[in-house]
């Protein structure tokens, strides 16, 4: 089977962010290095764990994190060359040490993790942060920032670039996603940008992997359909939208399907 489509017939709970990470990065990527860059992440999580200890608060941790990562081993935010593809690379990050907010929370996350830290990425307004430790103790750090811890004027400022300076920080705006809509968020970000550029082949190559990771998103489908429909696959197309149906019972979407079918046949 291939090893992105298990990815999709797995729990969430047993999707290893890391590991996820290299196999999409893999598939671009047929020679390379696998084992290597398994090695930089374990050296880290190994790092890790000699230096935790029982009594250690989540910021106490969260600053672990932050010396191993960003100090040590000097992974940062690449803000000269943000919309670079390399930046949503897990081989490309682990070899330039620079990354996007998410590919870099994704290593953050799967280092806590593997020490047997509480973490989750966040879905941030325009960003994507880390939470270290469970409530009432838990932290928020910037990995873009090179793990800085952050506060909540701090937050407040990452909300209101995005959304507006009327806007206050609500408990949505720092929602924990899943490992399956990290991974989709990973993948969104070079396939809206390939399909600005006008390159359809690059944008569906990447939706057919989100929907494969995360075949009951049904918004994945219609994305999927309309990329097919655009580089002249009206079967695939219809394909798509039938895969689509399965994953819904609104009948208003059910609808839209329909007249998409019908279209597709003129």
């Amino acid at each position: 089977m291939d090893a992105i489509a298990a990815l999709g017939l797995v729990d969430d709970e047993a999707i290893r962010l890391d590991e996820a990470g290299l196999l999409l990065s893999a598939a671009d990527t047929p020679d390379a290095d696998l084992p290597f860059a398994r090695e930089i992440v374990d050296a880290m999580a190994r790092r890790l764990l000699t230096r935790d200890s029982p009594w250690a608060s989540a910021a106490d941790r969260a600053a672990m994190l932050a010396q191993v990562v960003a100090v040590e081993d000097g992974f940062r935010g690449d803000a000269t060359r943000y919309d670079a593809p390399e930046n949503a690379d897990w081989l490309s990050m682990l070899a330039r040490r620079r990354g996007l907010p998410v590919i870099l929370s994704m290593l953050y996350v799967a280092l806590a993790r593997r020490v047997g830290w509480a973490a989750a990425a966040l879905n941030v307004p325009g960003h994507v942060l880390v939470r270290i430790g469970r409530e009432p103790g838990s932290v928020l750090i910037d990995p873009f920032e090179g793990g800085a811890l952050l506060g909540e004027g701090a937050l407040a400022a990452i909300v209101a670039r995005s959304l507006g300076r009327h806007v206050k920080p609500r408990p949505d705006h720092v929602a924990p996603m899943t490992n399956r809509a990290t991974l989709i968020r990973l993948l969104s970000n070079p396939a809206a940008r390939a399909r600005k550029a006008g390159d359809v082949e690059r944008a569906l190559v990447l939706t057919r992997r989100m929907t494969a990771i995360a075949p009951m998103v049904s918004t994945l489908w219609w994305d999927r359909a309309r990329l097919e429909q655009l580089s002249g696959d009206s079967a695939a197309a219809r394909e798509s939208l039938a895969a689509m149906r399965e994953t819904t019972h609104d009948p208003a979407v059910e609808a839209r399907i329909k007249a998409a079918v019908a279209a597709l046949a003129r």
